[in-house]
């Protein structure tokens, strides 16, 4: 089964104090649709401040940004 890696910048989005309730509650759906289709992998926050690399299936390890 294909696994997918959803990511994104902390600075991608901006909301206002208003808009925070929204938003967690969209992506608390997204966590649990993904977990009910049984695709859920990891949940948690990227250290910004420490340099990317991306390993590729066979193992070759590369520097890259974040994707």
């Amino acid at each position: 089964m294909a696994k997918y890696l959803i990511s994104f910048p902390s600075a991608a989005m901006t909301v206002t104090g208003n808009e925070l309730e929204v938003v967690g509650q969209a992506a608390r759906a997204v966590i649990r649709e993904a977990k009910a289709a049984g695709v859920y992998v990891f949940g948690g926050g990227i250290d910004e401040t420490v340099p990317p690399v991306l390993v590729s299936a066979s193992g070759v390890v590369a520097e890259g940004g974040y994707p």
